[in-house]
């Protein structure tokens, strides 16, 4: 019997000879070593991430300098200034952490025959390389062409964030897009100063429109990507769902971190991901 030109192509992926190990010498390590911070040198991502950092200070004064100083409350300005300045800084925090945490990269170069060898194909086991990086790519995971390197469970690369939203730092990017809605929505609150400051009010208040639609579509999108326990990407895709399904409490412990605790919310404490399942490279 013929075999499909599809299944010739899959076995033909499971032999080293075409994945061409030669020409995947491991190169220099890329990976971020202890102490060494992951960033993405793209410069539109850091004009983004430049820019979302100068819009907080920018709310930040206005909010403290020209709505709640010139208030006569010192009580009102006081529980104000600490609720706005709390959540500016968990947002500032927590889009720091999205930005600088290495979303899930695959080691680069990893095509190699010793590494192919290592894993001990069977018969209709397939494994996939990417053409791009030179890496056997695990399931699940992407190439990024800003990044430059296949990433695990990559969600989408944002550029406000100068980063892949993936396995590693969702949990960051979420906690930034809920401490910042509440940020903008919470000016309702303030009263207004002089008319000398309408200019400044307006162009805030323009701001936290921006903010808050952008925030709010990008947790509504992320908690669903979380509990469905699909990436933006497999859904765009319609990838064929190969891993095994968990219950949508399950989901986001994979993402937060077992078990459950206060540090869900804080972007300081990096997810135990406990007993998640381990992608892997044959499929």
């Amino acid at each position: 019997m013929k075999s499909s030109p599809a299944h010739r192509c899959r076995d033909i992926e499971r032999q080293a000879g075409y994945l061409k190990p030669e020409h995947c010498a491991p190169p220099p390590p890329l990976m971020p070593s202890a102490g060494q911070m992951w960033f993405i040198r793209d410069g539109c991502g850091i004009v983004c991430g430049v820019i979302t950092w100068l819009l907080v200070f920018y709310a930040e004064f206005v909010v403290l300098f020209v709505m709640l100083l010139p208030v006569r409350s010192v009580m009102y300005s006081l529980v104000n200034g600490a609720l706005f300045n709390t959540l500016a800084f968990l947002a500032l925090a927590s889009h720091f952490r999205a930005m600088c945490t290495d979303p899930g990269a695959v080691p680069k170069g990893n095509a190699t025959k010793e590494f192919i060898e290592s894993l001990q194909l069977k018969p209709g086991q397939v494994v996939y390389k990417c053409p791009k990086c030179c890496s056997i790519k695990p399931e699940r995971a992407h190439h990024c062409s800003v990044c430059k390197r296949c990433i695990r469970k990559m969600d989408h690369h944002c550029p406000w964030v100068n980063n892949c939203v993936g396995e590693n730092n969702q949990k960051y990017f979420v906690l930034f897009t809920v401490s910042t809605t509440p940020l903008y929505v919470n000016e309702d609150w303030f009263s207004f100063s002089p008319p000398a400051t309408v200019i400044l009010l307006i162009l805030l208040c323009f701001e936290g429109l921006l903010f808050l639609i952008f925030t709010a579509v990008m947790f509504g999108t992320q908690v669903h990507s979380i509990c469905t326990d699909e990436t933006g990407i497999e859904q765009l895709k319609k990838e064929e769902r190969r891993w095994a399904k968990k219950s949508r409490w399950m989901n986001m412990r994979v993402v937060f971190g077992h078990p459950f605790s206060i540090a869900w919310l804080s972007p300081f404490s990096t997810p135990d991901h406990g007993k998640a399942e381990v992608y892997q490279y044959v499929v």
